[in-house]
């Protein structure tokens, strides 16, 4: 009986939802301790509530409630087709008050970064931490050519580019799973598709209007703010005051997980 009680808590934790004033609703996550300090993780690009999982141990060893919204067009929160990266505070705003959050700290990694920046709100924010989110305007030149013709195809032809993306999401949700020594592959599935697909629960429509908004200018004035590659990462650096940047060597950008619990440790405040 204990086991199954803890079991639904833990499934409801995980997706939940909240009605915004404006009547759309956000998905969020929970993990950690309900007690611990809250931290606002804003997920990647694209994923979901569940890209925060990975910090639970974390978490729940350093006494952090991890908060885990998903931004318009995402898992379980509804798309908003006119929305921008600056919309995004008013959002976590609500959020916190529904939470009865008086401060918080946040975190955002690769796509989450811009909307980590626009939440500096320093009435609320006790810490921030953007990880491995370069700006575009930075030089595009730097990233890789298939990130440069996604970011032009989502702008220039945004409708087909969800066409293929859904295309793609089905075709990879029913194929084929290899066998594994040690899981069926049905159990392989259930493992996979719930962070793989969680993203495109509603279509790729979210996510190609997201692509369109991180591949333009964020709307953020870096020399305003008083509290990827490398080369654009130190362009938005030099350009926001008291900034800290810190370069992991020899790191990429899915290696820097092993850097997590530093990372966290860091945006937290110590008590």
């Amino acid at each position: 009986m204990n086991t199954r009680v803890c079991t639904l808590n833990k499934q409801a934790r995980d997706s939940q939802t909240f009605s915004l004033p404006d009547g759309r609703l956000l998905g969020y996550a929970e993990y950690g301790p309900p007690s611990g300090y809250p931290l606002m993780f804003f997920h990647g690009f694209p994923s979901s509530r569940f890209e925060a999982s990975v910090l639970d141990p974390i978490a729940r060893c350093r006494n952090i409630r991890i908060i885990a919204p998903e931004r318009p067009g995402f898992g379980l929160s509804t798309f908003q087709p006119r929305c921008r990266v600056t919309d995004w505070p008013a959002d976590i705003q609500s959020l916190a008050d529904h939470l009865e959050l008086t401060r918080f700290a946040v975190l955002g990694g690769s796509g989450g970064g811009p909307y980590a920046l626009a939440c500096a709100m320093p009435n609320a924010v006790s810490e921030w931490n953007v990880v491995c989110s370069p700006p575009w305007e930075a030089g595009r030149q730097y990233m890789p050519l298939m990130s440069r013709a996604i970011s032009l195809t989502a702008i220039y032809w945004p409708g087909g580019l969800v066409r293929l993306m859904d295309m793609l999401v089905r075709m990879v949700r029913w194929g084929d799973l290899e066998e594994s020594e040690s899981l069926t592959i049905e159990e392989q599935r259930t493992r996979l598709l719930r962070i793989l697909f969680e993203p495109f629960a509603q279509g790729a429509e979210g996510c190609v209007h997201e692509a369109q908004l991180l591949t333009q200018n964020w709307g953020i004035r870096y020399e305003d703010d008083t509290n990827a590659p490398v080369e654009m990462i130190r362009y938005m650096a030099e350009r926001i005051p008291h900034c800290v940047l810190r370069e992991y060597e020899d790191d990429t950008h899915f290696t820097i997980i092993r850097h997590l619990e530093e990372i966290i440790s860091g945006v937290v405040p110590k008590t």
